[in-house]
């Protein structure tokens, strides 16, 4: 994970994983593991209506030159409301791009984190934000 890490430029974008990596296992109550170069905690089993599925990590985020990425499997959408007071930020279909992580409030980025985590791990999901479609969580 660390070399992941160190080979991020610019430097802002290693100091601002590493913070990641405090608030999430915080707001997951999970350690990480490498899911390729995405930093997972935790995963879910998701099933579509067509027979498709698979494990994905349950909260997740990738440190890139841009941007630190968010994934937020239950979508955008479902913290639409905490979002308006995240700070400087864009958005995906289920990605939070977040430039700066010094430049938005950290507790409601742990809110939107544990509250999108609790989502895909309470075996009620409904749907991933990234297919549209259908399916259920186990």
């Amino acid at each position: 994970m660390e070399e992941l890490i160190g080979s991020v430029t610019p430097r802002v974008r290693q100091e601002d994983a590493r913070t990641m990596l405090t608030l999430m296992r915080r707001a997951t109550g999970e350690e990480p593991a490498l899911w390729g170069r995405i930093i997972g905690f935790g995963t879910y089993h998701y099933r579509y209506d067509t027979g498709r599925e698979g494990d994905a990590p349950a909260a997740a985020f990738a440190p890139r030159r841009q941007a630190t990425t968010v994934y937020l499997p239950d979508g955008v959408g479902a913290h639409a409301e905490a979002l308006t007071t995240l700070g400087a930020h864009s958005t995906g279909v289920g990605c939070l791009y977040i430039p700066r992580l010094d430049q938005l409030d950290p507790v409601v980025l742990e809110q939107i984190i544990a509250s999108s985590f609790t989502a895909v791990t309470a075996g009620t999901f409904e749907h991933r934000a990234r297919e549209g479609g259908s399916a259920t969580a186990s």
